[in-house]
């Protein structure tokens, strides 16, 4: 296929659903939208021939330090930002839909015994919608990565971490996102995109972090991204458990 007709997307999880940034593999065409579902990115008129999106994908069914190998391959990278990696609890864990029978289940299949955090729990309901279309059909695990906007940001700062966070206690840091909109448009990205007002329904820094998972998406489609851990192991239903950046 020619690249001309070939789209990708980076995604990011926001109150409305899912920020999509839908790019070419080169190129300043730029699509963004709000997504209810995953499902609809997947079937979108795009139809993306890669989907990178920051969600676990490949669920444990037991965790130890740290949660998966994934998580503790890239936190290093991230320094003072590695606190944004959170720890993935078991498959069992996840499926709960009450906070304190996700803590028991977590606790119970976890060494040490860790309860799941509530930052992550929120998107407990995301992480089970990609995970069950991901279950549904196997062609998919071709298609969708796993991906952070944080280890993104580190491979286009020249892989360094960041010095500004994008958020202190909650609350939108300026200097962090200008930093990250800056990153975004010296890796080629237009101005006027990087600094639009995001949709409705998305925050600034859901924008920012779906155009920096689309570049790892064109990273993945040139075949030159890579994944943390190196080989990525795979959970119970053959789903790979890496972080691509």
């Amino acid at each position: 296929m020619n690249n001309d007709d070939v789209w990708l997307v980076g995604l990011d999880g926001c109150r409305a659903g899912w920020a999509a940034a839908f790019v070419r593999p080169a190129g300043d065409e730029i699509r963004v939208r709000i997504m209810p579902r995953f499902a609809d990115i997947i079937e979108a008129p795009e139809r993306p021939a890669v989907v990178a999106v920051d969600m676990p994908i490949g669920l444990p069914e037991r965790t130890g330090i740290g949660g998966r190998a994934a998580e503790n391959a890239i936190r290093p990278l991230l320094g003072a930002r590695q606190s944004s990696v959170f720890s993935v609890p078991s498959r069992s864990a996840l499926a709960a839909s009450d906070y304190r029978k996700a803590c028991g289940i977590a606790l119970a299949t976890s060494d040490p015994p860790r309860k799941i955090s509530k930052q992550l729990f929120m998107i407990a309901p995301k992480i089970r919608e990609v995970d069950a279309c991901l279950r549904d059909d196997a062609a998919l695990a071709a298609r969708v990565f796993e991906v952070h906007p944080e280890a993104a940001f580190w491979r286009l700062n020249g892989e360094r971490a960041l010095t500004e966070p994008k958020k202190i206690k909650g609350t939108v840091y300026g200097p962090g996102l200008r930093l990250r909109r800056e990153l975004l448009i010296m890796a080629g990205l237009p101005r006027d995109i990087v600094e639009a007002a995001p949709p409705e329904g998305a925050a600034a820094d859901d924008l920012l972090d779906a155009l920096a998972c689309a570049m790892i998406a064109r990273r993945l489609h040139a075949g030159i991204a890579r994944p943390f851990p190196d080989p990525p192991p795979c959970d119970a239903y053959g789903l790979p458990m890496a972080i691509w950046t």
